[in-house]
């Protein structure tokens, strides 16, 4: 069981006068579809105490965790450095809200974060199990990993995203959005105790909740965006001690083009299938590939039955359908010229010993990617 709190109400009885006030007002206030805010529960292994329930004739124990929520909150900062390190969050919710020109650096994984009326701030956020929502906020430049991202009446804020699902945007301008690029030594244990896959990163894909015709509410930033000149590394003693790297090879998260115009029209796909390295191995092939100046457009780790074969795989299906069963597959495209060709020969030299699918042909990869990416998004719900 667990302890309520919900985020505090700025100025209740102000608001409360306003809703009696226009109460005679026939019209009702404009709805949005977040609206309605969650409830959020706190548990904490360092903090327990013994309670007693009694059901029936039968006497429960049951452990209530307690927490202090300003451990989980940063609230009303303004010019200030603040961050918590790995372990100090393990799994809980976090609330950021009415903070002004401040750094702040969650260096850990969380349940789910809301950052709520936030003005010029740098924000990292590390793995994050469920959802991040921006509400209110201006003028604000982040690093987000999570499963899903939504904002709200938001503007000006520059967004390098990780999102295992389509982000969306609602009642926003200015939004701008780049790829994940990040590293410290915990980051990869973090991505697994919050469950994501550093495959499955939708980034670029935007769905605006409240379009206007004829204007654009997003855009995607430039590739060569130095992520230093947006969230700066921590300057206080404490979070000094997490080592980090912004290079784009050292990036826990593969750098992928998304949906940004592809430079040529031959792609090729790559499926690892599940086994001790096939993360590794995915991450080799990508810095073989980048290495000889091809472009990865996107990845995705997705879980496949070997009726699925026939449908991604077509007529080498019954070769690769027994190899599904043991896990999902991991699934790479790259572009350029001359892709198909490359991609068999680093295969063969590199990855002799592994099996693996590549697309056969110029001709047939683009087939290839379409099946596969098409059956990945239905799987996943995009």
């Amino acid at each position: 069981m667990g302890c309520l709190f919900s985020k505090k109400s700025k100025g209740k009885n102000e608001k409360e006068q306003v809703t009696t006030s226009s109460a005679v007002n026939d019209e009702a206030p404009k709805q949005y579809s977040w609206d309605k805010r969650e409830k959020l529960f706190f548990l904490c292994p360092t903090k327990i105490v013994l309670c007693k329930t009694v059901v029936g004739c039968a006497s429960l124990w049951l452990l209530c965790h307690l927490v202090d929520p300003k451990d989980y909150t940063f609230s009303g900062l303004k010019d200030q450095t603040v961050g918590r390190l790995s372990g100090t969050v393990a799994g809980q919710q976090f609330i950021i809200q009415d903070c002004e020109n401040c750094n702040i650096y969650i260096f850990d994984h969380s349940a789910t974060v809301t950052v709520d009326d936030c003005t010029n701030c740098r924000i990292f956020l590390g793995p994050v199990k469920s959802s991040v929502f921006f509400r209110g906020c201006k003028d604000c430049k982040c690093m987000v990993a999570c499963q899903q991202f939504r904002s709200r009446d938001c503007k000006k804020m520059d967004i390098f995203l990780c999102c295992a699902t389509q982000p969306v945007v609602e009642s926003s301008t200015g939004m701008k959005f780049g790829c994940f690029q990040y590293y410290y030594p915990e980051l990869a244990f973090q991505f697994k105790d919050a469950s994501l896959s550093i495959f499955n990163n939708n980034w670029s894909s935007i769905h605006d909740f409240t379009p206007v015709s004829g204007e654009t509410n997003w855009s995607l930033l430039p590739e060569d965006s130095n992520i230093q000149d947006f969230i700066p590394l921590p300057d206080s003693e404490e979070l000094k001690s997490v080592r980090i790297n912004t290079d784009v090879s050292r990036s826990i998260i593969p750098i992928t083009h998304g949906q940004r115009r592809k430079t040529s029209d031959e792609s090729c796909l790559v499926v690892f299938f599940a086994g001790d390295y096939t993360t590794a191995n995915a991450r080799k092939l990508i810095d073989e590939m980048t290495g000889k100046g091809l472009v990865l457009v996107q990845t995705k780790e997705v879980a496949m039955k070997p009726e699925d074969a026939n449908r991604v795989f077509q007529e080498r299906a019954d070769e690769f359908s027994p190899m599904l069963e043991a896990g999902p597959v991991v699934a790479l495209e790259f572009n350029g010229e001359g892709v198909v060709e490359a991609c068999q020969a680093i295969i063969t030299d590199v990855f002799s010993g592994t099996k693996v699918f590549v697309s056969e042909s110029k001709a047939t990869a683009s087939r290839d990617v379409d099946n596969f990416y098409n059956f990945a998004d239905m799987q996943m719900g995009i």
